[in-house]
């Protein structure tokens, strides 16, 4: 008898294996280095690419759970280092690393994230210049989006009541800061679309690090400030911080005080400002009153104005004498109209056919009522009628008597 064999399955060989893998502690938690190839970004939200060095490759999965956290979009050819844990897929017997986080090797992953997000808006068109609102000169309603509890609100108020006391601000108050911060501060941008009268949206915080200002670098939250139908002041940071919303923003201000110096004018400037304005409208109402002597003096030199009389009775002769020529015309017209009418009526009566029958003409017709203008029209035994001056005539026709030479035939030759 043959030996009895142990037999293991194929699922059972790959299940054992991969139970080594997770007990070994130098596969677990473990960072790789390399570069990424064969990126796939499935539509399920899992990412699936191989890193590689010199001489070797490792499979990789990240799933969407871990990387739904990671800043930047990785692609092929980026150096990354990958933290993960080292397992068996069991469906295929292949061993990959799992992936639960990843940053660009030699650079912060914000920073990687942030230039490429910058550079997508860029090519969108959404820094362009042509799309900025232009900041009034003399806001009075501010809408200040921003932590109540934050320095830069105070610097604002502050700074506002030395320069121009006179504005009006609407405190909203957004979180600035943590993963809530960007969805907070677009649902304050729509707040104040919606129900607030303003002429100036001013989104502000104090300096930090990147991590404490990035809710300024959020895609959407850009598409926001760019969609706001309100001008938008970003104060974010200090001097040599830059966010996103920076470059989106209608006006970028360097601090939260900085901003009230752009957007509100100086005690002294509205005092100039007045000043130019008053001597502005004085030179043109200066203007306005020579023009108009002008005017006058050259009216008053017209006749019409100096002998208005002399000139009004020379008007009404000279219409009196219109008329009457006028008059006379229409006579003489109508004059020489009677005359001809009457010439008219004496040829219309000397031609007219009764006349002639006066004098013992007669003329004939069938007895349909067509009048006989020929001889050859008629034949004997017809009916007629003769036509004389006081009444009518039947007659039948006894005899056609055509004169020679005076056919029909022959007239018409």
């Amino acid at each position: 008898m043959s030996e009895k064999k142990d037999v293991f399955t194929v699922s059972e060989i790959n299940r054992y294996i991969k139970g080594k893998l997770q007990v070994d502690p130098h596969l677990r938690r473990l960072w790789v280095g390399g570069e990424l190839s064969n990126f796939k970004w499935h539509r399920s939200g899992h990412m699936y690419f191989t890193i590689k060095d010199k001489y070797s490759s490792l499979r990789c999965v990240y799933f969407r759970k871990y990387n739904r956290s990671c800043p930047f979009l990785p692609s092929d050819g980026m150096e990354v280092w990958i933290r993960g844990n080292i397992s068996v897929y069991e469906k295929e017997g292949l061993y990959q690393l799992y992936v639960e986080e990843m940053e660009p090797a030699g650079v912060g992953s914000l920073h990687l994230a942030f230039e490429q997000l910058k550079e997508r808006l860029q090519e969108e068109g959404l820094f362009d210049t042509r799309y900025k609102k232009k900041i009034p000169r003399f806001p009075w309603r501010i809408a200040l989006l921003t932590s109540p509890s934050g320095a830069a609100l105070q610097d604002i108020i502050s700074t506002a009541q030395r320069r121009f006391p006179h504005v009006t601000f609407r405190v909203v108050e957004t979180l600035v800061q943590g993963t809530y911060a960007p969805s907070d501060i677009i649902k304050s941008l729509r707040y104040v679309e919606n129900n607030e009268e303003v002429d100036l949206v001013i989104l502000t915080r104090g300096g930090g690090s990147l991590e404490e200002l990035w809710a300024f670098n959020d895609e959407d939250l850009a598409r926001a400030v760019f969609d706001c139908s309100t001008p938008v002041v970003s104060a974010v940071g200090h001097e040599t911080d830059f966010s996103i919303t920076d470059f989106v923003a209608d006006l970028r201000a360097s601090t939260p005080t900085g901003a009230v110096e752009m957007v509100l004018p100086a005690a002294e400037e509205i005092q100039h400002y007045l000043q130019d304005a008053v001597a502005r409208c004085r030179a043109a109402l200066e203007s306005r009153t020579s023009r108009e002597k002008q005017r006058l003096e050259y009216a008053r030199g017209r006749r019409f104005v100096q002998l208005p009389r002399q000139l009004l009775e020379s008007k009404s002769r000279r219409l009196e004498e219109l008329r009457v020529r006028m008059e006379r015309a229409v006579k003489d017209r109508l004059k020489q109209g009677g005359y001809r009418l009457s010439s008219l009526e004496e040829r219309l009566e000397s031609l007219s056919p009764l006349n002639i029958m006066e004098r013992g003409y007669t003329y004939c017709e069938d007895e349909e009522g067509h009048l006989i203008g020929s001889v050859e029209e008629i034949k004997v035994g017809q009916k007629i009628n003769i036509h004389f001056r006081d009444g009518r005539a039947g007659a039948s026709v006894e005899e056609v008597e055509v004169k020679e030479g005076e056919s029909s035939n022959e007239r018409g030759k």
